[in-house]
């Protein structure tokens, strides 16, 4: 398909496909860590929250995982920092 398309418009569509990627990899951190936030609070397992004698934050496998993914997909946000971060004088 983008073979019939001239040039210009070939840029275009590689230009959109990359901005689309690159906004995907910037909510997968925020995405997880809510993920992790929300299986932590609520649990996966209402039935292994009722035997839980303590409320709150509960860590397990889920929230581990989440939190995991959350750190793994960090590169995209660490790159978005450097490059704004002001130079040294």
């Amino acid at each position: 398909m983008s073979a019939s398309l001239p040039a210009g418009a070939r840029e275009l569509h590689r230009t959109a496909a990359r901005r689309a990627a690159d906004g995907l990899a910037l909510a997968a951190s925020p995405t997880f860590a809510l993920m992790a936030i929300s299986t932590g609070a609520w649990g996966a397992d209402v039935g292994q929250m009722l035997c839980v004698g303590e409320p709150g934050l509960q860590i397990g496998g889920m929230t581990v995982m989440y939190l995991l993914m959350s750190v793994f997909h960090l590169a995209p946000w660490l790159r978005l920092l450097r490059a704004t971060k002001p130079e040294a004088a």
